[in-house]
């Protein structure tokens, strides 16, 4: 480990000894749920310890803000695609339900394509889950987020590629997400 890993890394650690019990309690007052703020809070540094350099960080409530605001929305989007298929799952005939098998594969598939979507910048993500989950057409995509059809087009390309060939060993590779069906 280098010095400069070594000076990050404290330099996280002070910051989490700072602003996590702040962080935590700003978050449950939000998210109307504690366990959920701890651990949203606990990945926001995560995600700050896991940045390929030191950095310093004049606002840091500022920063982990914006880091746990983005960690949210990746949680809601979850919820709204688990809602979204355990609706589809419940309105299907019981003959034709996908076995225990079945739909572990199938959440090891959703899995995969969020973590494809999570190093897709933030447009081209907003273009594929606005066309595959809330089944807008690419005009009242373009239209929603100010950008040419053109672009819609070129980013609904881009995430469809990423998303088309999942690589066997990231599905070994990713351990399996703990689910929560409320």
């Amino acid at each position: 480990m280098s010095g400069a890993d070594t000076s990050h890394r404290e330099y996280v650690r002070q910051l989490f000894n700072a602003h996590y019990l702040w962080l935590s309690a700003r978050l449950s007052r939000y998210l109307n749920s504690s366990s959920y703020a701890e651990d949203i809070a606990a990945d926001t540094f995560v995600q700050l310890l896991s940045t390929p350099q030191a950095l310093d960080i004049r606002e840091p409530r500022a920063l982990l803000t914006t880091i746990a605001q983005r960690l949210i929305y990746q949680l809601w989007r979850r919820r709204d695609v688990e809602r979204a298929f355990l609706m589809t799952l419940s309105s299907s005939d019981q003959d034709t339900a996908p076995s225990p098998e079945t739909m572990v594969q199938l959440y090891q598939a959703l899995d995969w394509v969020e973590h494809q979507l999570d190093n897709l910048p933030d447009k081209v993500k907003a273009t594929f889950v606005l066309s595959r989950l809330n089944g807008m057409t690419y005009t009242q995509i373009a239209a929603q987020l100010g950008i040419s059809l053109r672009s819609v087009s070129d980013y609904m390309n881009l995430a469809q590629s990423r998303c088309s060939k999942p690589d066997s060993t990231l599905l070994k590779s990713r351990p399996p997400k703990t689910r929560e069906y409320v």
